[in-house]
């Protein structure tokens, strides 16, 4: 897994979320948490638990984006669930231990891609050898390549030109034996060189080759595929792939299409699949991160008494998940008591200690994002490297149309973001797309008829186009 020291982890943070520092250390801390404990001893290592963590703060302020730019730095199997689409056993919706499932998954494609790319080189060796057989057939002998005419209908320019499909006719006077079984094998096999410098040099990209390729059988079961019942589904089909076995169908494509499909088909070959679930499975058990957003939604608060019984539902059944249990996965049998469990909530309504008890006692680190001010919005407009301003003014060059926003302009937005989030409701940096949408949309409009024009949005600018809404504060509410 990754080896990014804490403050490294904090450094990648930086480059993409504003302040939030307290966050971003204890998260940090939790990830190098990770990486400590597989260097212990089996022994000792079993009995270290991770320590979960709760963010607590308002929307729009990083939770989720620090929950983004952590599945990137991690090497370790990451998801992100909601937890509003799980619902009590027993009610129609998604069960809690389908995102340890679905968690696996992730895990298994993770240590595949890897597995795929040790094997990567070999796999493309065969894979040109079998479009080599595709591209050349095998067949009666054929004349010498210096009649001109190749195997398998494939006319070649022999001075080092393309090679160019032509289908054989029947009865064709060029299709003769040739002096005998030695000259055609060499004819064969100088053709089929000829064929590989020109594939190695780019020359056949774009024809176009005939191939076998598989086609999943078996009826489908698109029914089984409503809310709660995603998982037998799942079952269902992996049942009936046992069944019906797969079929091939011959598909017309490009050459360098061809050749990527049969060099990921020899990968699948060459790797050994009960090895990528087992290496799976334990990568998931030890080093998994689960982050579970909107955790504020399944607490009651005493505002939120009502006859939703699946909120406290919700709750009792996540608490074995964050605890440690078995969660049983088509892969096998998954343990979840040294995965890291992450929530996040804006708590708004309710707070932590409306949890029940037992859960919270599972989340034993805290983090409070605070809310987000007019500094805070002029940073997130100018540093992280993706930018609003860096990503609007990419979008209109590949319109031919420059813009250039100046300082006082950026004041000016992030004033107006924080006056609007003050007197509507507080959507953090978010606010800044509604502005910024609504700043620029006239010339977004224009813009393929503006080719070549520079645009320079100053306070003036600004506030030209935001006067409407500046006036009436109830046109505010509906437009930004």
């Amino acid at each position: 897994m990754s080896n990014l020291t804490p403050r490294e982890i904090v450094s990648e943070l930086d480059k993409y979320i504003v302040g939030q520092n307290a966050a971003k250390r204890m998260v940090a801390v939790a990830m190098r948490n990770r990486w400590r404990r597989q260097q212990l001893d089996p022994a000792l290592r079993d009995e270290i638990a991770p320590k979960n963590i709760i963010m607590m703060g308002p929307t729009g302020v990083g939770k989720t984006e620090i929950a983004r730019r952590l599945a990137r730095l991690s090497a370790s199997p990451f998801i992100k669930v909601e937890a509003t689409k799980f619902t009590e056993v027993g009610y129609v919706g998604r069960d809690v231990e389908s995102m340890v499932r679905d968690l696996m998954e992730i895990g298994i494609a993770l240590v595949r891609a890897e597995e795929n790319e040790k094997v990567r080189v070999k796999a493309e060796a065969r894979a040109e050898e079998r479009l080599l057989d595709l591209l050349l057939p095998g067949g009666p002998p054929q004349p010498s390549p210096q009649s001109g005419q190749g195997m398998g209908g494939l006319t070649f320019d022999l001075s080092g030109g393309q090679a160019i499909p032509q289908p054989p006719a029947r009865g064709d006077a060029s299709y003769t034996t040739g002096t005998g079984s030695g000259s055609a094998s060499d004819s064969r096999s100088s053709t089929r060189e000829k064929l590989r410098t020109l594939w190695h040099g780019g020359h056949l990209d774009e024809r176009e080759v005939d191939m076998e390729v598989e086609e999943s059988g078996g009826p489908q079961v698109g029914m089984l595929s409503m809310p709660g019942l995603e998982d037998v589904g799942s079952q269902v089909r992996d049942m009936f792939s046992k069944v019906f076995p797969s079929r091939r169908k011959r598909r017309r494509m490009k050459v360098r299409d061809a050749f990527n499909l049969l060099t990921q088909e020899e990968a699948d070959r060459l790797i050994d699949h009960d090895r990528v679930s087992d290496l799976a499975r334990e990568r998931v058990e030890q080093t998994g991160i689960i982050f579970i957003d909107e955790i504020d939604k399944i607490a009651s608060g005493a505002a939120q008494k009502s006859s939703d019984v699946s909120r406290e539902g919700v709750q009792r059944d996540l608490l074995p998940i964050v605890e440690g249990s078995v969660v049983n996965t088509k892969y096998g049998m998954v343990r979840t008591d040294h995965i890291l469990f992450i929530a996040a909530g804006a708590f708004h309504f309710s707070k932590p200690s409306d949890l029940i008890p037992e859960l919270q006692g599972r989340f034993p680190l805290r983090a409070e994002l605070s809310a987000l001010g007019k500094d805070d919005f002029l940073r997130i407009l100018t540093e992280p490297h993706n930018a609003l301003t860096r990503q609007y003014t990419a979008l209109l060059e590949t319109e031919g149309v420059h813009i250039e926003f100046t300082g006082d302009a950026l004041r000016e937005i992030a004033a107006f973001a924080e006056e609007t989030n003050a007197q509507t409701e507080n959507i953090g940096a978010r606010r800044l797309y509604t502005i910024l949408e609504k700043i620029l949309a006239d010339l977004s409009f224009e813009a393929p008829d503006r080719s070549g024009d520079r645009v320079t949005v100053d306070s003036d600018y600004v506030r030209a186009h935001l006067a409407d809404v500046r006036a009436n504060k109830d046109l505010s509410r509906y437009i930004l």
